[in-house]
């Protein structure tokens, strides 16, 4: 954990925003959490686990099941695996404040590669600039990657591999909007004020 969360910490007044400020790693295997956060500006943060981590990237668009779709990814800052869990009202006057549910979670399966087919480390593959990975949630399954674009180091762009999760027809950011957890949206997380 250590440097890997001092941006998240310097951004944050953990005691007034109710965020997680760490916690210990998860038995249950590598995991990964989209979190839909109606900030600023509506956005789906895609977080994997690595290296004691959650890898952050927001997406503004939300990530799409069709392979065509090329979808911008911006680079954050690392999170704390206990963020994983995080749903609730960031109070107005801290960092991202806004709502934020957990619109998807489960396991992935890193599926980068060097040239040798060797697999590559998913902290390793991020500073190399493209991920490789394989989601099994419960709104999204199958192979996803994300590219580094340009000179940018925090633009990234996120597509769907062509595999039996692909489908074009299909738009679970706008048919699910509801938390995997809890069943409510940020509608109404906001209505209730909390």
């Amino acid at each position: 954990m250590g440097d890997d969360l001092r941006e998240y910490r310097r951004k944050r007044d953990l005691a007034a925003s109710g965020e997680p400020g760490g916690g210990k790693r998860r038995a249950r295997g590598p995991i990964f959490v989209i979190q839909k956060h109606d900030a600023s500006s509506l956005h789906y943060d895609l977080r994997l686990e690595a290296d004691g981590v959650l890898k952050s990237w927001a997406v503004p668009k939300g990530p799409s099941t069709d392979p065509r779709d090329k979808r911008l990814a911006m680079r954050t800052e690392d999170h704390p695996l206990d963020y994983a869990d995080f749903e609730g009202v960031i109070p107005e006057g801290n960092y991202g404040a806004g709502t934020v549910i957990v619109w998807d979670t489960g396991v992935y399966r890193n599926t980068t590669t060097d040239r040798d087919g060797n697999e590559v480390p998913v902290a390793e593959a991020v500073r190399r600039g493209h991920v490789s990975f394989e989601l099994h949630g419960r709104k999204l399954t199958g192979g996803f990657a994300l590219t580094r674009t340009g000179s940018d180091d925090r633009r990234w762009i996120l597509i769907k591999k062509r595999d039996e999760g692909a489908d074009a027809r299909r738009n679970p950011t706008s048919t699910q909007p509801e938390s995997v957890l809890s069943g409510r949206t940020n509608q109404d997380l906001a209505d209730a004020g909390e």
